[in-house]
């Protein structure tokens, strides 16, 4: 009996605990990691979110770019931290549903972290130099039959969703075009733009402010429907190749991060993307706000784990 007294006493203490902590909770700065270099999409995404956040949770929110080898040096470091909710992850379909496919091991899991929110989803823009002879996905994919390795394909990085988008579309349609990878969006537009690559399948967000300075033309968008701000540029599967490409990002805590905390988060989150300054600023960065619940961004981001994991694997690509 007395052994079952102190068994109850001890988890009554340790759930009092955790109360404690919760309401504590937070109690300084709360540090959001994005693994890509400043300026693209997902880093807007960051961005856009970390003030209403903080708002939220009445603490501030900073945004820490941690670029390299594609997403995975900010991803794992995220994985390593201390689960106190103080470190978050800005996470994407690059960095968890599209890497567990790519690469053979990783140093982090999928299921290392929890979802705390989902904010956006992005479609890609396969965006061409000014002087490419082509207008269309349709003729490119005709001189790339018959001129194999010929063209080139600029990416942020081996594993990242450009890279993905690309890859999987030329494949489907039975071409090679050669990969050329950069560290990051902004590199990759500083040979695009002067010619020194010909195609680069970005974030349609970062695109379209490349597309309406006139730096750039564009060929072809990865979404199920045209996008409302390039209604001309047709998509992937009206030229032809049966492929869709939406990517969605948003914010995730380690995933033994105790449980009031995560459920602190996720409010604050909650809260943040219910106000209308969210969502319009969201639109304003070219990005789709998203509102679903916790439970329903869980089971979006393991569908795209196991869908993604299936087609990069049979498709033959591989970042290692």
């Amino acid at each position: 009996m007395r052994v079952m007294q102190r068994i109850l006493l001890s988890i009554c203490l340790g759930a009092f605990a955790l109360a404690v902590h919760a309401q504590a909770f937070p109690s300084r700065v709360i540090k959001v990691v994005v693994p890509q270099p400043p300026g693209g999409g997902f880093d807007a995404v960051a961005r856009t979110m970390a003030e209403p956040f903080s708002q939220q949770l009445g603490q501030a929110v900073i945004v820490e770019n941690r670029p390299g080898a594609g997403t995975i040096v900010g991803t794992e470091a995220v994985a390593k931290a201390d689960p106190d909710g103080y470190t978050l992850l800005l996470g994407a379909s690059a960095n968890l549903a599209l890497n567990p496919g790519l690469y053979k091991q990783l140093p982090y899991n999928p299921k290392d972290f929890k979802v705390v929110g989902l904010a956006a989803t992005f479609s890609y823009t396969l965006v061409a130099r000014n002087d490419l002879p082509f207008k269309s996905l349709r003729e490119i994919v005709d001189h790339a039959r018959a001129n194999p390795g010929k063209l080139t394909y600029a990416s942020g990085g081996n594993g990242t969703g450009q890279h993905i988008a690309a890859a999987v579309t030329f494949h489907l349609a039975g071409v090679n075009i050669t990969h050329v990878p950069y560290k990051g969006a902004q590199a990759a537009y500083q040979d695009l733009i002067p010619g020194r690559v010909d195609m680069f399948f970005d974030n349609s967000a970062t695109a379209r402010s490349h597309i309406q300075n006139g730096r750039v033309k564009p060929i072809a968008v990865s979404a199920p429907q045209r996008i409302s701000y390039h209604p001309d540029v047709p998509t992937v599967r009206e030229a032809g190749v049966d492929f869709e490409q939406v990517t969605w990002v948003g914010y995730f805590a380690h995933a033994n991060t105790p449980a009031p905390v995560l459920a602190r988060l996720r409010d604050a989150f909650e809260k943040a993307m219910a106000t209308p300054e969210v969502p319009a600023a969201l639109e304003k960065r070219g990005a789709f706000p998203m509102r679903v619940k916790a439970s329903e961004a869980e089971a979006l981001v393991a569908s795209d784990i196991e869908k993604w994991t299936k087609l990069i694997r049979s498709a033959g690509i591989s970042a290692d």
